[in-house]
């Protein structure tokens, strides 16, 4: 990467208020995102030597984790606790809630076994909103375009339709639970929802909660978890494996308490995936946006039984995440704030990109503008400015009133936002692909089903800002009505890891070395290995684990 520009010499260019020059770009998008972003260049990809996407292209830290050994074998799992449900949901977040709710809902026994506590996930951390086609002037038509549009045309067309299609009762059954919503005047009374415009969108289409839109989500769905008596939920209790009975299908989940630090076998007539993203493995290097848990156990896990994944080389990174100081690096700033009028300023004092143009195109040019060196450096840290001081002097009050969290993340950072411009650079926010699934969830391994950002197939290789949250909700809730007709069906007769040896067996033909293992559970930083805590207190057989939340 090329040397930037002195932070103090950028600021002695920038000028608050005043239009700033644009910068000319003769080459084409296309040229853009195959020269700087991150999907792209010599070592982007691998081809993946074993499991059903043999042969394909994967990016490649990703691919030495789904291409590792599981950790545990039997002689960890005899004589552990076995628990029986209808629906076992792994993941904790909006998904996983969702999920639940609606399977709860249809009689079924439900277990959410969450690797935190319920509601910390990448939900709880979506700023923006959410996207639905609700005002006079759009229609699910035109969502559906905008979001095949953006993902490059990847996105399977029946799954999208049904996501946009699902928006409008979406918002309708959110507002039931009690979320509440950002409204075109503040009357007591209420008024019409306000709509915002975001990146690569054809229509003003984002619903939010000031720039808090997933916390308030949360919020409600915690809530209404919590008060149904259908739904055991199991805090600090990650799935290490999924079990798999007979004929090949999933049995259940091998989860670890990570309190009493012991093993139970939860048998389950459908398992539903709701684990999240990756980000917390850091690909490329790169800082991310994304909650602690994110580590990609969902995908290993599917990867390992048999399911099959899709654009598992596609990932998106966010725009703005927080490039100084450095120990907030990554943190999010969220696209409400360039959906509101901040531009995007180099070192040079210019304006060099459309600001609602797709994440991917906007984040290709911050990087084209630091590698050609007019980025911005400050204590080694490199990005270009977000123009919240003109923001504030052409919208008085927005930093106070719409953007609150963005004052809070300013506040952290040392800078008043309305005198200050914030230092930016992208940081891994999603994962674009993920496991391949059909219209109500279902993978290729029967009794699997999986929801939200695990999946791949609806976003195609980039994501419009706001189709995650409506993703989340349309999915999850369709998963769990599919997953609860499994209530009448017979419980496997058998359940165990037979999957896992016949992975090993793979992974020692392909060559591949066995001490590598996974899912990682914790970033690397974490410092936490699951053989040296589960030994520290062996399983305990008989041990109640009741409801823990």
């Amino acid at each position: 990467m090329a040397g930037g520009i002195p932070y103090d010499n950028a600021r002695q260019r920038y000028r608050p208020g005043v239009a700033p020059t644009l910068r000319s770009d003769p080459g084409s998008v296309d040229e853009l995102l195959k020269g700087y972003h991150p999907d792209h260049g010599v070592n982007a990809r691998v081809a993946l030597s074993v499991g059903v996407n043999r042969g394909e292209p994967c990016q490649p830290d990703l691919a030495r984790h789904l291409q590792a050994n599981a950790l545990i074998d039997d002689v960890d799992i005899a004589g552990a606790q076995l628990v029986s449900t209808d629906v076992l949901i792994i993941g904790g977040g909006g998904t996983g809630c969702a999920a639940a709710l609606t399977a709860a809902k249809q009689g079924a026994r439900v277990i959410v076994a969450g690797k935190l506590r319920l509601g910390d996930s990448n939900t709880v951390m979506a700023e923006g909103g959410i996207q639905a086609a609700v005002g006079d002037d759009d229609s699910p038509q035109l969502h559906f375009e905008d979001t095949l549009r953006a993902g490059h045309f990847c996105g399977e067309p029946e799954l999208v339709a049904q996501m946009v299609m699902d928006g409008p009762d979406v918002i309708r059954w959110l507002i039931q639970l009690g979320m509440a919503f950002d409204l075109e005047d503040d009357r007591p009374t209420g008024g019409n929802l306000l709509r915002k415009k975001p990146g690569g969108a054809s229509a003003a289409r984002i619903l939010s909660y000031r720039d808090y839109t997933g916390l308030e989500m949360m919020r409600v769905l915690r809530e209404a978890v919590d008060l149904d008596a259908g739904i055991e939920v199991w805090n600090r209790c990650p799935a290490v494996e999924l079990l798999s009975d007979e004929r090949g299908g999933c049995a259940g989940a091998v989860i670890y308490n990570l309190e009493w630090r012991t093993f139970v076998l939860v048998r389950a007539r459908a398992v539903i995936l709701a684990t999240g993203g990756a980000g917390r493995l850091h690909l490329n290097a790169f800082p991310t946006s994304n909650h602690y848990g994110a580590t990609a156990d969902g995908l290993v896990l599917a990867y390992r039984i048999g399911a099959r994944l899709r654009e598992l080389d596609s990932f998106q990174y966010h725009p703005t995440g927080i490039a100084y100081p450095p120990h907030l690096a990554g943190g999010l700033i969220s696209e409400a704030a360039r959906s509101a009028g901040a531009r995007l300023i180099n070192g040079e004092g210019e304006r060099f990109v459309d600001e609602l143009k797709p994440r991917d195109v906007v984040a290709s040019a911050i990087l084209r503008e630091c590698a050609q060196g007019r980025g911005i450096t400050r204590d080694g840290q490199i990005g270009v400015f977000l123009d919240t001081p003109t923001l504030e002097l052409e919208n008085p009050g927005i930093l106070a009133q719409r953007l609150v969290t963005l004052r809070h993340l300013a506040h952290k950072c040392g800078i008043d936002p309305a005198q200050e411009p914030f230092l930016v650079y992208p940081t891994l926010h999603y994962q674009n692909g993920g496991v391949a699934i059909d219209k109500h969830g279902a993978t290729n391994v029967p009794g699997l089903y999986c929801a939200g950002e695990v999946t791949g197939g609806i976003h195609g290789r980039n994501r419009l800002m706001g189709n995650a949250l409506l993703d989340i909700l349309s999915m999850g809730r369709r998963a769990g009505a599919s997953a609860a007709e499994s209530k009448g069906r017979v419980m496997a007769s058998r359940a165990g890891i037979g999957h896992v040896h016949a992975w090993q067996r793979e992974l020692t033909l392909a060559e591949l070395p066995m001490h590598v293992k996974a899912p990682q559970l914790f970033p690397d930083y974490a410092h936490f290995d699951l053989r040296v805590d589960a030994s520290l207190h062996p399983t305990v057989p008989g041990r109640a684990v009741g409801s823990i939340r």
